[in-house]
């Protein structure tokens, strides 16, 4: 079928209709060379020969084959170039992808690291909480049983002296039970000397020389003695509560010395602590009416108290702070030098009639051991407590016999509490608590507080906008809008 061409250009009314539609690649004559291009035209395959002169027809008869080679080129570089984005694209996803997954892992591994290490700090912290708990407990019952037994051994032998040097023997035994203890925990073993090397550091870099062993040793020792023996006679004049008790007053006297000697910082908290301390003194000697025995014993046990600050005061100024197995070390030397240069005053004692005994099988054994094993078991727990836990808890376990002698000597009925003795055994404890406040307790106290205040204020502020986008709400759903004045 011939085709006429209209007047306007327009072949066929399919050429019309295609031009009103606004049909893509349309040209003016398509309908009507459309059957031409269509069997002239000829598609050849990728990689496959096309005779020459079909192509040369196919372009000199159809315009849309000029279109589709003119546009092949671009439509190859479009899609060159759009596989090429996605290439790129592709690889910088999966670089990125890479890089999140190795954040994602380091932020799991910190987390994890963090979480374990508040782990790690919390169960060290719960294990040094129940040995504070162990130790406060064995501290107390120790020097509980301590001068209890004491008490007991008093009904049938009063050797005051004997017994204080028959007790601080049993301290050459504090070193071979840290040597046990270290064969027992430590990974890489040592031999017994040369622990002992390494611990006798603490006489100097020399080790342990006669020279220093009788320069250091004896001032300690006498005072070591002294304390011992001044407690164990204000024993016989009071009672047990009464005593430990006021042995409670040798930290105020540590602060004082500690304060005059060794220049340390003033704090008027330990001032005051101080005060009550001597009021508690004064108080207890006042209980009794002042009686002689009374103002006796009470200066035995203030006595005491006086020898076991000094002898602490010259350890930090001459030694220094000690680790466990110096200590250990330390502690057995006293004991040595006990038995080698004091053994000489007990028999002296025997033979003048002052501490004399009929013989010694009459002696009583088992209350002598017993309280001779429970001092040193004090000597020990206060050294580990040291190492094991919190040292503010081995000095709350010493305040804690205070309440212990009290119930034990209200079970045996040799005690009655009157106002004034029960007053100042509160004001002497209360002192001793007051002693163990630390130097930036002020400071502590006033950070406390200021983040107390700023929870507050921070609370105060939720709860207005709070208050606010509650009421905002109302007035929406009212239809009106309310605005808060701050």
């Amino acid at each position: 079928m011939d085709v006429k061409a209209a007047p306007n250009g327009v072949a066929t009314i399919e050429d019309r209709i295609l031009r009103i539609t606004g049909y893509y690649g349309y040209y003016p004559g398509y309908s009507s060379q459309k059957s031409t291009s269509r069997s002239s035209v000829t598609r050849c395959k990728p990689g496959a020969n096309c005779p020459s002169s079909l192509s040369g027809t196919s372009r000199q008869l159809s315009p849309l084959s000029v279109t589709e080679d003119s546009s092949a080129p671009i439509l190859e570089l479009q899609s060159r170039g759009a596989s090429g984005v996605c290439g790129h694209r592709v690889e910088r996803q999966n670089r990125s992808g890479d890089d999140v997954t190795q954040t994602a892992h380091s932020e799991n591994g910190s987390q994890e690291n963090r979480i374990k290490a508040r782990c790690q700090s919390c169960t060290s912290m719960l294990l040094k909480a129940v040995w504070g708990l162990l130790i406060i407990l064995s501290v107390s019952s120790s020097w509980v049983g301590t001068t209890q037994i004491v008490k007991i051994t008093y009904k049938n032998f009063y050797c005051p002296f004997f017994m204080t040097w028959f007790s601080t023997n049993w301290n050459i035994m504090f070193f071979p039970v840290y040597y046990s203890g270290h064969l027992a925990t430590a990974q890489e073993k040592q031999s017994p000397m040369k622990k002992f090397r390494e611990c006798s550091r603490i006489f100097g870099e020399d080790g342990l020389t006669l020279k220093l062993f009788l320069k250091r040793t004896a001032p300690f020792s006498i005072l070591w003695t002294l304390t011992n023996y001044l407690y164990l006679l204000a024993l016989k004049k009071l009672t047990a509560t009464d005593v430990s008790a006021l042995f409670c007053c040798n930290k105020a006297f540590v602060f004082l010395l500690s304060w005059i000697v060794l220049k340390d910082r003033f704090m008027g908290v330990r001032i005051v602590a101080a005060i009550m301390a001597i009021t508690g003194i004064v108080m207890m000697a006042y209980a009794d009416n002042f009686r002689a025995d009374s103002i006796l014993g009470v200066a035995f046990a203030v006595g005491s108290a006086s020898t076991s600050a000094l002898y602490k005061v010259l350890f930090k100024m001459f030694l220094g702070s000690a680790n466990f197995g110096e200590a250990a070390h330390f502690v057995s030397t006293l004991g040595f030098f006990n038995l080698i240069f004091i053994s000489f005053t007990p028999v002296i004692l025997y033979f003048t009639k002052v501490e004399h005994w009929s013989s010694f099988a009459a002696l009583p054994w088992g209350c002598l051991c017993g309280m001779a094993g429970l001092w040193l078991a004090f000597n020990i727990l206060v050294n580990v407590g040291v190492v094991l836990t919190y040292p503010i808890l081995i000095s709350i376990g010493t305040v804690l016999s205070v309440p212990g002698n009290a119930a034990v000597d209200l079970l045996k009925q040799e005690v009655i509490f009157n106002v004034v003795r029960l007053a100042a055994t509160i004001i002497i404890c209360i002192g001793f608590l007051l002693m163990l406040l630390p130097e930036e307790w002020d400071e502590i106290t006033l950070r406390f507080i200021n983040s107390l205040k700023e929870k507050k204020s921070e609370e105060h502020v939720d709860d207005i906008t709070d208050s606010s986008v509650h009421l905002r709400s109302r007035s929406r759903a009212n239809g009106t809008v309310s605005i808060p004045l701050a």
